[in-house]
Protein backbone atom coordinates (compact mmCIF):
# COMPACT_ATOMS: atom_id res chain seq x y z
CA UNK A 1 0.00 0.00 0.00
CA UNK A 2 0.91 3.57 -0.55
CA UNK A 3 2.88 4.42 2.58
CA UNK A 4 3.79 8.31 1.98
CA UNK A 5 2.66 10.98 -0.56
CA UNK A 6 5.00 13.55 -2.58
CA UNK A 7 3.05 16.64 -3.77
CA UNK A 8 4.86 18.69 -6.27
CA UNK A 9 3.80 22.70 -5.42
CA UNK A 10 6.58 24.84 -7.27
CA UNK A 11 5.12 26.74 -10.26
CA UNK A 12 5.16 30.16 -11.27
CA UNK A 13 1.46 30.67 -12.32
CA UNK A 14 2.29 32.34 -16.07
CA UNK A 15 -0.81 30.10 -17.78
CA UNK A 16 -3.43 31.36 -15.07
CA UNK A 17 -2.21 35.17 -15.39
CA UNK A 18 -3.19 37.62 -13.92
CA UNK A 19 -5.39 35.33 -11.17
CA UNK A 20 -2.12 33.10 -10.56
CA UNK A 21 1.58 34.51 -10.15
CA UNK A 22 4.61 33.51 -8.81
CA UNK A 23 4.12 34.63 -5.64
CA UNK A 24 -0.23 33.55 -5.61
CA UNK A 25 0.61 30.83 -8.65
CA UNK A 26 -2.25 28.45 -9.62
CA UNK A 27 -1.97 25.98 -6.91
CA UNK A 28 -3.53 28.38 -4.26
CA UNK A 29 -6.18 29.05 -6.67
CA UNK A 30 -9.97 27.51 -6.40
CA UNK A 31 -12.29 26.60 -8.80
CA UNK A 32 -16.32 26.65 -7.37
CA UNK A 33 -15.99 25.71 -3.44
CA UNK A 34 -12.95 27.97 -2.12
CA UNK A 35 -10.81 24.79 -1.73
CA UNK A 36 -7.59 25.55 -3.54
CA UNK A 37 -5.84 22.99 -5.96
CA UNK A 38 -3.22 22.20 -3.43
CA UNK A 39 -5.81 21.72 -0.73
CA UNK A 40 -7.29 19.30 -2.68
CA UNK A 41 -4.49 17.42 -3.34
CA UNK A 42 -3.94 17.00 -0.04
CA UNK A 43 -7.37 15.75 0.85
CA UNK A 44 -6.63 13.15 -2.21
CA UNK A 45 -3.75 12.27 -0.13
CA UNK A 46 -5.70 11.34 3.38
CA UNK A 47 -8.02 9.90 1.32
CA UNK A 48 -5.48 7.07 0.87
CA UNK A 49 -4.82 6.98 4.66
CA UNK A 50 -1.39 6.40 4.54
CA UNK A 51 0.83 5.63 7.62
CA UNK A 52 3.58 7.80 6.56
CA UNK A 53 4.06 11.17 5.53
CA UNK A 54 3.06 13.44 3.43
CA UNK A 55 5.72 16.21 1.91
CA UNK A 56 5.06 19.25 -0.54
CA UNK A 57 8.07 20.51 -2.19
CA UNK A 58 7.94 23.73 -3.26
CA UNK A 59 9.38 26.83 -3.35
CA UNK A 60 11.60 29.42 -0.23
CA UNK A 61 8.88 31.99 -1.13
CA UNK A 62 5.62 30.72 -1.25
CA UNK A 63 6.64 28.07 1.44
CA UNK A 64 4.99 29.92 4.14
CA UNK A 65 1.32 30.24 2.40
CA UNK A 66 1.81 26.31 1.74
CA UNK A 67 1.88 26.09 5.42
CA UNK A 68 -1.38 28.32 5.62
CA UNK A 69 -3.00 26.70 3.13
CA UNK A 70 -2.63 23.53 5.26
CA UNK A 71 -3.34 25.01 8.51
CA UNK A 72 -6.77 26.12 7.01
CA UNK A 73 -7.83 22.56 5.81
CA UNK A 74 -7.22 21.20 9.10
CA UNK A 75 -9.16 23.87 10.61
CA UNK A 76 -11.99 22.36 8.66
CA UNK A 77 -11.13 18.69 8.37
CA UNK A 78 -12.08 16.24 11.02
CA UNK A 79 -10.38 15.36 14.06
CA UNK A 80 -8.05 12.44 12.49
CA UNK A 81 -7.60 13.82 9.75
CA UNK A 82 -6.70 17.50 11.13
CA UNK A 83 -4.11 15.90 13.09
CA UNK A 84 -2.79 14.08 9.96
CA UNK A 85 -2.14 17.34 8.67
CA UNK A 86 -0.48 18.91 11.25
CA UNK A 87 1.79 16.33 12.81
CA UNK A 88 2.88 14.62 9.15
CA UNK A 89 2.66 16.81 7.11
CA UNK A 90 6.20 18.72 5.78
CA UNK A 91 6.76 21.35 3.75
CA UNK A 92 10.16 21.37 1.69
CA UNK A 93 11.69 24.34 0.11
CA UNK A 94 14.07 23.97 -2.61
CA UNK A 95 17.06 25.75 -3.55
CA UNK A 96 15.84 26.47 -6.79
CA UNK A 97 13.37 24.81 -9.02
CA UNK A 98 15.23 21.97 -11.08
CA UNK A 99 12.06 20.02 -12.38
CA UNK A 100 10.53 17.16 -11.15
CA UNK A 101 13.56 14.69 -11.07
CA UNK A 102 15.22 16.96 -8.43
CA UNK A 103 11.96 17.56 -6.81
CA UNK A 104 10.76 13.85 -6.22
CA UNK A 105 14.44 12.44 -5.51
CA UNK A 106 14.54 15.19 -2.75
CA UNK A 107 10.94 14.39 -0.84
CA UNK A 108 12.78 10.55 -0.90
CA UNK A 109 15.81 11.56 0.44
CA UNK A 110 13.98 13.05 3.41
CA UNK A 111 11.38 10.51 3.80
CA UNK A 112 14.83 8.21 4.09
CA UNK A 113 16.56 10.28 6.62
CA UNK A 114 13.68 10.63 8.68
CA UNK A 115 12.52 6.90 8.75
CA UNK A 116 15.92 5.17 7.43
CA UNK A 117 14.58 1.76 9.06
CA UNK A 118 11.31 1.69 6.78
CA UNK A 119 10.43 0.46 3.74
CA UNK A 120 8.61 3.33 1.57
CA UNK A 121 6.40 3.45 -1.13
CA UNK A 122 5.53 6.68 -2.41
CA UNK A 123 2.85 8.40 -4.78
CA UNK A 124 3.59 11.59 -6.14
CA UNK A 125 0.50 14.10 -6.81
CA UNK A 126 0.89 17.43 -8.58
CA UNK A 127 -0.97 20.66 -7.22
CA UNK A 128 -2.91 21.62 -10.25
CA UNK A 129 -5.22 18.47 -11.13
CA UNK A 130 -9.04 17.97 -10.72
CA UNK A 131 -9.25 14.36 -10.32
CA UNK A 132 -13.25 12.60 -9.01
CA UNK A 133 -14.35 10.74 -7.63
CA UNK A 134 -11.43 10.32 -4.88
CA UNK A 135 -13.32 6.38 -4.14
CA UNK A 136 -11.90 5.52 -7.84
CA UNK A 137 -8.69 7.83 -7.92
CA UNK A 138 -7.94 4.92 -4.01
CA UNK A 139 -8.55 1.86 -5.64
CA UNK A 140 -6.50 3.06 -8.83
CA UNK A 141 -3.70 3.90 -6.31
CA UNK A 142 -4.21 0.60 -5.12
CA UNK A 143 -2.97 -1.40 -7.83
CA UNK A 144 -0.63 1.21 -8.53
CA UNK A 145 0.85 0.72 -5.04
CA UNK A 146 0.67 -3.20 -5.97
CA UNK A 147 2.97 -2.71 -9.01
CA UNK A 148 5.18 -0.69 -7.31
CA UNK A 149 5.57 -3.65 -4.44
CA UNK A 150 6.34 -5.62 -7.53
CA UNK A 151 9.32 -3.42 -8.43
CA UNK A 152 7.61 -1.18 -11.06
CA UNK A 153 7.77 2.66 -11.40
CA UNK A 154 4.42 3.16 -12.20
CA UNK A 155 3.00 6.07 -14.43
CA UNK A 156 -1.18 6.72 -14.54
CA UNK A 157 -2.59 6.12 -18.10
CA UNK A 158 -5.59 9.03 -19.05
CA UNK A 159 -7.50 8.26 -22.45
CA UNK A 160 -6.90 11.61 -24.84
CA UNK A 161 -9.65 13.33 -25.85
CA UNK A 162 -7.79 15.26 -27.81
CA UNK A 163 -4.35 15.58 -30.09
CA UNK A 164 -2.80 17.38 -27.37
CA UNK A 165 0.86 18.06 -27.32
CA UNK A 166 1.59 19.15 -24.32
CA UNK A 167 1.21 15.56 -22.35
CA UNK A 168 3.91 12.69 -22.64
CA UNK A 169 2.11 9.92 -24.58
CA UNK A 170 2.29 6.23 -23.35
CA UNK A 171 1.30 3.11 -25.18
CA UNK A 172 0.64 0.33 -23.07
CA UNK A 173 2.00 -3.30 -23.48
CA UNK A 174 1.39 -6.29 -22.01
CA UNK A 175 -0.97 -6.48 -19.35
CA UNK A 176 0.61 -7.71 -15.99
CA UNK A 177 -2.06 -8.88 -13.61
CA UNK A 178 -4.53 -10.05 -15.93
CA UNK A 179 -7.13 -7.97 -15.04
CA UNK A 180 -6.89 -5.13 -17.63
CA UNK A 181 -5.92 -2.55 -15.27
CA UNK A 182 -1.93 -2.88 -15.18
CA UNK A 183 0.27 -3.03 -18.06
CA UNK A 184 3.99 -2.92 -18.83
CA UNK A 185 4.72 0.71 -20.73
CA UNK A 186 5.62 -0.55 -24.49
CA UNK A 187 6.82 2.84 -25.37
CA UNK A 188 5.95 6.44 -23.76
CA UNK A 189 7.16 9.64 -25.26
CA UNK A 190 7.35 12.95 -23.22
CA UNK A 191 5.05 15.93 -24.82
CA UNK A 192 5.36 14.87 -28.93
CA UNK A 193 5.41 17.89 -31.54
CA UNK A 194 1.54 18.11 -33.13
CA UNK A 195 1.85 15.51 -36.23
CA UNK A 196 2.86 13.22 -33.81
CA UNK A 197 0.60 13.84 -31.52
CA UNK A 198 -2.32 13.45 -33.94
CA UNK A 199 -1.13 9.96 -34.91
CA UNK A 200 -1.13 8.97 -31.22
CA UNK A 201 -4.42 10.04 -30.54
CA UNK A 202 -5.86 8.63 -33.99
CA UNK A 203 -4.38 5.07 -33.22
CA UNK A 204 -6.16 4.66 -30.10
CA UNK A 205 -3.44 2.80 -28.21
CA UNK A 206 -1.64 5.77 -26.31
CA UNK A 207 -2.42 7.19 -23.39
CA UNK A 208 -2.05 10.80 -21.80
CA UNK A 209 1.06 10.73 -18.63
CA UNK A 210 -0.93 11.94 -15.68
CA UNK A 211 2.42 13.04 -14.07
CA UNK A 212 1.47 11.30 -11.33
CA UNK A 213 3.40 8.41 -10.20
CA UNK A 214 3.93 5.17 -7.59
CA UNK A 215 7.24 3.61 -6.81
CA UNK A 216 8.95 1.62 -3.92
CA UNK A 217 11.79 4.02 -2.44
CA UNK A 218 14.85 1.77 -3.03
CA UNK A 219 14.05 0.93 -6.34
CA UNK A 220 13.49 4.50 -7.09
CA UNK A 221 16.28 5.10 -6.60
CA UNK A 222 18.46 2.73 -8.11
CA UNK A 223 16.40 3.34 -11.42
CA UNK A 224 17.75 6.72 -10.73
CA UNK A 225 21.35 5.97 -10.69
CA UNK A 226 20.82 3.50 -13.63
CA UNK A 227 19.03 5.29 -15.68
CA UNK A 228 19.94 8.67 -15.04
CA UNK A 229 22.96 8.85 -12.92
CA UNK A 230 23.56 12.57 -13.72
CA UNK A 231 20.73 13.22 -11.08
CA UNK A 232 21.67 10.38 -8.72
CA UNK A 233 25.32 11.45 -8.48
CA UNK A 234 24.61 15.04 -7.78
CA UNK A 235 22.59 14.31 -4.25
CA UNK A 236 25.61 12.28 -3.36
CA UNK A 237 25.66 15.17 -0.41
CA UNK A 238 22.44 14.64 0.66
CA UNK A 239 22.44 10.28 1.04
CA UNK A 240 25.98 10.70 2.73
CA UNK A 241 25.09 13.76 4.80
CA UNK A 242 23.27 14.18 8.18
CA UNK A 243 19.56 14.22 8.74
CA UNK A 244 17.46 17.50 8.20
CA UNK A 245 16.15 19.74 11.47
CA UNK A 246 12.62 20.30 11.52
CA UNK A 247 11.12 23.16 12.94
CA UNK A 248 7.31 24.33 12.62
CA UNK A 249 5.82 27.16 11.00
CA UNK A 250 1.99 28.30 11.68
CA UNK A 251 1.37 24.84 13.09
CA UNK A 252 3.50 22.67 9.69
CA UNK A 253 6.69 21.34 9.99
CA UNK A 254 9.01 23.02 7.39
CA UNK A 255 12.99 22.37 6.96
CA UNK A 256 15.15 24.23 9.47
CA UNK A 257 18.40 23.34 7.90
CA UNK A 258 19.96 20.57 5.35
CA UNK A 259 22.81 22.78 4.28
CA UNK A 260 23.59 19.66 1.83
CA UNK A 261 20.63 19.88 -0.46
CA UNK A 262 22.18 23.73 -1.11
CA UNK A 263 25.19 21.67 -2.57
CA UNK A 264 23.47 19.25 -4.11
CA UNK A 265 21.16 21.98 -6.23
CA UNK A 266 24.18 23.59 -7.48
CA UNK A 267 25.30 20.26 -9.62
CA UNK A 268 21.68 18.36 -10.19
CA UNK A 269 20.34 18.88 -13.94
CA UNK A 270 16.93 20.39 -14.80
CA UNK A 271 14.94 17.30 -16.06
CA UNK A 272 11.60 15.62 -15.57
CA UNK A 273 11.32 12.20 -14.00
CA UNK A 274 9.52 10.71 -17.34
CA UNK A 275 12.61 11.42 -19.26
CA UNK A 276 15.19 10.57 -16.55
CA UNK A 277 12.92 7.21 -15.85
CA UNK A 278 9.85 6.59 -17.56
CA UNK A 279 11.53 6.76 -21.12
CA UNK A 280 14.65 4.56 -19.91
CA UNK A 281 13.36 1.82 -17.41
CA UNK A 282 12.99 -1.66 -18.15
CA UNK A 283 10.29 -1.46 -15.25
CA UNK A 284 8.26 0.94 -16.28
CA UNK A 285 4.52 0.20 -16.19
CA UNK A 286 0.95 1.87 -15.78
CA UNK A 287 -1.86 1.76 -14.69
CA UNK A 288 -5.49 2.97 -16.84
CA UNK A 289 -7.33 5.57 -14.62
CA UNK A 290 -10.83 4.95 -13.91
CA UNK A 291 -10.94 7.96 -12.53
CA UNK A 292 -12.02 11.61 -14.14
CA UNK A 293 -8.78 13.34 -14.86
CA UNK A 294 -8.33 17.23 -15.76
CA UNK A 295 -5.22 19.18 -15.63
CA UNK A 296 -5.87 23.27 -15.17
CA UNK A 297 -3.50 24.09 -17.26
CA UNK A 298 -5.54 27.14 -19.13
CA UNK A 299 -8.22 29.71 -19.12
CA UNK A 300 -9.73 27.48 -21.25
CA UNK A 301 -10.11 24.54 -19.21
CA UNK A 302 -10.28 26.74 -16.02
CA UNK A 303 -13.55 28.85 -17.40
CA UNK A 304 -15.30 25.36 -18.07
CA UNK A 305 -14.51 23.93 -14.77
CA UNK A 306 -15.19 27.23 -12.95
CA UNK A 307 -19.18 27.18 -13.10
CA UNK A 308 -19.45 29.90 -9.84
CA UNK A 309 -16.60 32.68 -10.06
CA UNK A 310 -16.48 34.35 -7.22
CA UNK A 311 -17.16 37.49 -9.04
CA UNK A 312 -17.32 41.14 -8.19
CA UNK A 313 -20.56 42.67 -10.60
CA UNK A 314 -20.81 41.63 -13.92
CA UNK A 315 -22.88 43.09 -16.33
CA UNK A 316 -23.26 41.57 -20.36
CA UNK A 317 -25.47 43.36 -22.53
CA UNK A 318 -26.58 41.21 -25.78
CA UNK A 319 -23.49 38.97 -25.14
CA UNK A 320 -23.34 35.25 -25.60
CA UNK A 321 -20.74 32.60 -24.09
CA UNK A 322 -18.51 34.60 -22.39
CA UNK A 323 -16.41 34.01 -18.85
CA UNK A 324 -15.57 36.60 -16.67
CA UNK A 325 -13.38 36.04 -13.86
CA UNK A 326 -12.76 39.43 -11.80
CA UNK A 327 -12.64 41.46 -8.65
CA UNK A 328 -13.56 44.64 -9.63
CA UNK A 329 -17.38 45.33 -11.50
CA UNK A 330 -17.19 44.08 -15.64
CA UNK A 331 -19.56 45.52 -18.24
CA UNK A 332 -19.14 43.58 -21.69
CA UNK A 333 -21.45 44.81 -24.63
CA UNK A 334 -22.31 42.77 -27.37
CA UNK A 335 -19.43 40.22 -27.66
CA UNK A 336 -19.19 36.51 -27.37
CA UNK A 337 -16.15 33.87 -26.66
CA UNK A 338 -14.48 35.44 -24.70
CA UNK A 339 -12.38 35.18 -21.38
CA UNK A 340 -11.88 38.12 -19.36
CA UNK A 341 -9.80 38.48 -16.41
CA UNK A 342 -9.52 40.92 -14.40
CA UNK A 343 -6.97 40.44 -11.36
CA UNK A 344 -4.49 41.87 -9.29
CA UNK A 345 -4.65 45.52 -10.75
CA UNK A 346 -4.11 43.66 -14.29
CA UNK A 347 -6.31 42.82 -17.40
CA UNK A 348 -6.66 40.17 -20.18
CA UNK A 349 -9.15 39.27 -22.99
CA UNK A 350 -9.04 36.43 -24.25
CA UNK A 351 -10.86 35.22 -27.50
CA UNK A 352 -11.88 31.31 -26.12
CA UNK A 353 -9.64 28.55 -27.39
CA UNK A 354 -6.37 30.75 -28.09
CA UNK A 355 -4.77 29.81 -24.26
CA UNK A 356 -1.40 29.22 -25.94
CA UNK A 357 -0.99 33.01 -26.22
CA UNK A 358 -1.08 33.87 -22.58
CA UNK A 359 2.25 32.57 -21.82
CA UNK A 360 3.40 34.70 -24.40
CA UNK A 361 1.73 37.94 -23.54
CA UNK A 362 2.72 37.55 -20.30
CA UNK A 363 6.08 37.54 -20.67
CA UNK A 364 5.70 40.57 -23.03
CA UNK A 365 4.06 42.92 -20.53
CA UNK A 366 6.11 41.77 -17.61
CA UNK A 367 9.22 43.08 -19.14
Amino acid sequence: MITDVIIMAGGFGERLWPASSPTHPKQFMALNDNISFLQESLIRALALKISGKIVVVTRKDIENECTLQIKKLAEHSEEADARKLLAESIVLAEPAPKHTSAAIMLGVNLINKLEPDSSHTFLVLTSDHVISPVDQFAKDCKNAANAAENGKFVCFAIAPTQAATGYGYIKAGKDLTGENHTFKIENFKEKPDEKTAKEYFESGNYFWNSGMFAFEGKMFLNEMLSCTPKVSNAFEAVTKGKKPSLKQVNGVYVIKSWPEIEITYQDVPSIAVDKAIAEKSENAAVVKATFKWTDVGSWDTFSELCTNPMNNKVVQVECENNFVYSDIPVSLCGVKDLIVVAKNGKLLVMKKGESSLVRSAVKAIEQ
